[in-house]
């Protein structure tokens, strides 16, 4: 089995009036090569003529992300041309690349008439050769991504890039980065076998499971050594987890704000272009 290095507590990081967990980075991770960054908003209820989410126009360069909308909705526009409204169930997957600005909000609708909402967004770097590449944008309802069951159904396993036993996922990955979410019911498990070259990302949203032995309850980050290949999940009570892995890229990572780059020039290049509009302009963009 694959050994446990740490289990690593999220922190509570809240912005305005949105509950907000950082997993990654925190002062006993930094960043698991090449996930970079996570944060899980909620779980909380907004009241009929609420505001939503704050996430107004604002840039990135180098990196990409992944939203997974488990309550509630986000509206999302860019200025690579990505505009939509995902739902409960949904995922957004969003390649920054040389540049783009975007904003992430509630509709209208969910203003108006409020509800629960619980958003996790997870930041995985770009290796160099691939920092400048063209924007894209993906946003995918509850219907659109497959699932695969294990354990008499009492496992379920959304499969968003790569690939979960024979399921491919919807989402092609530039660095074949496997993402998956993963709802357990009570008693239910399953094991999987991942190289052990490969770094792997494992969060507990909800619930509390046992990893290789080890019980971890919900807002955990479980870090893993690069020992053994298989992976053991049972859940102790209705869980649900996110689970991925990837090929380390071994890369100098310089990030500030919203670039996640190589270096310190690169950075100074990503503000200059973002100013001088190079990475689009809001105010035209229709």
């Amino acid at each position: 089995m694959r050994k446990i290095k740490k289990v690593h507590k999220a922190v509570s990081a809240p912005i305005d009036d949105l509950v907000t967990y950082r997993a990654l980075p925190t002062s006993s991770v930094n960043y698991i090569d090449p996930f970079l960054f996570l944060n899980h908003h909620g779980p909380q209820v907004y009241k009929p003529g609420n505001r939503g989410l704050p996430f107004g126009p604002h840039p990135h360069r180098g990196f990409e992300t992944l939203t997974f909308i488990l309550a509630g909705d986000i509206t999302h526009q860019d200025t690579g041309g990505g505009k939509d409204v995902i739902e409960a169930g949904g995922v957004q997957w969003m390649t920054a690349g040389r540049g783009l600005i975007h904003a992430e909000v509630s509709s209208e609708k969910f203003k108006k008439e409020g509800g629960p909402m619980e958003i996790l967004q997870l930041w995985f770097n770009l290796p160099a050769k691939y920092k400048l590449t063209d924007p894209k944008y993906v946003g995918l309802q509850k219907d659109s991504i497959p699932t695969v069951t294990e354990d008499g159904g009492k496992v379920k396993v959304n499969v968003v890039s790569g690939s979960w036993r024979e399921t491919a996922g919807p989402i092609p990955s530039l660095s074949d980065i496997h993402m998956a979410s993963i709802e357990l019911q009570q008693g239910g498990s399953f094991t999987t076998s991942i190289p052990a070259e490969r770094n792997i990302f494992f969060y507990v949203v909800r619930g509390t499971v046992k990893v290789n032995g080890e019980t971890v309850s919900k807002l955990n980050l479980v870090e893993f050594t690069n020992d053994g290949e298989q992976v053991q999940v049972e859940a102790q009570e209705d869980s649900y987890v996110l689970l991925g892995h990837a090929q380390p890229f071994n890369e100098p990572v310089v990030a500030q704000g919203p670039f996640v780059m190589n270096t310190e020039e690169e950075i100074h290049e990503a503000y200059r272009d973002y100013q001088q509009g190079k990475m689009g302009s809001w105010e035209s963009w229709d």
